[in-house]
C-alpha cells in the first residue's frame, strides 16, 4: 500500500499512456480529433473565465491582469480546434516529431535514473537501462521519419505508448524494492 501511495502519479501516468496507445490503435483519426474538439471545449471555458472576470475586476486591475487578452486569444483558439480538429491531423508530421523530442527527453532522464543506479550500487539497473535505450530508439525513429505513411506513425506512437509505460511499470516495481532491501 505505501508503495501505491508513493508512487500513485507515476502508474496513473502509465496507465494513462496505455489508454492513450490502445485508443490510438483502434481509430487515430478520431481519438485525435477527439483529444482537439476536448481540448478547444477547455480553451472555450477558460476564455469565457477569463473574460467574465475581466469585466469583474475593478479597472486598474483589469488593465494590469491583461485577462481580456487572455480571454479572448483562449476563446479564438478554442473555437479554430473545434472547427478545424482536422488541421491537426494534417499537422501531424509536426506533432510526431514534437512527441519525438519528448521521448528523447524522457530517454535521457531515464539514461540518467540507470546511472544513478549504477553509481549508487543499488544493482537492478537493466531493466531501466532497457526502457532507456528503447525510449531513446523510439525517439530516434520517431525524429527520423522514415514511415511514408501516416497511419504507421499513429501504429508505432499507440504501440511504443504502451511498450514503454509498461516497462515504466516493472522498473517502479523493481527499483521500489531494490530501495526497500
Amino acid at each position: 500500500m505505501k508503495f501505491l501511495k508513493q508512487h500513485a502519479n507515476s502508474i496513473l501516468l502509465c496507465l494513462f499512456e496505455v489508454l492513450v496507445g490502445v485508443l490510438l490503435l483502434i481509430d487515430p483519426a478520431k481519438f485525435t480529433a477527439a483529444i482537439v474538439t476536448v481540448f478547444g471545449i477547455i480553451l472555450i471555458v477558460t476564455g469565457l473565465i477569463c473574460i467574465i472576470g475581466y469585466f469583474r475586476m475593478e479597472p486598474v486591475q483589469a488593465a494590469a491582469s491583461q485577462s481580456l487578452f487572455k480571454g479572448l486569444f483562449a476563446l479564438i483558439a478554442g473555437i479554430f480546434c473545434m472547427v478545424q480538429a482536422e488541421w491537426f491531423i494534417a499537422a501531424f508530421p509536426v506533432l510526431a516529431i514534437l512527441y519525438g523530442a519528448a521521448v528523447l527527453i524522457a530517454g535521457l532522464i531515464k539514461t540518467q535514473w540507470t546511472v544513478n543506479l549504477i553509481r549508487l550500487k543499488l544493482g537492478r539497473w537493466g531493466l531501466p537501462a532497457v526502457s532507456a535505450a528503447i525510449s531513446l530508439i523510439c525517439s530516434i525513429i520517431i525524429l527520423s521519419n522514415p514511415f511514408g505513411a501516416a497511419v504507421a506513425l499513429w501504429i508505432f506512437t499507440g504501440v511504443s505508448l504502451i511498450v514503454e509505460a509498461a516497462l515504466d511499470i516493472v522498473a517502479l516495481f523493481i527499483v521500489s524494492a531494490v530501495s526497500e532491501d
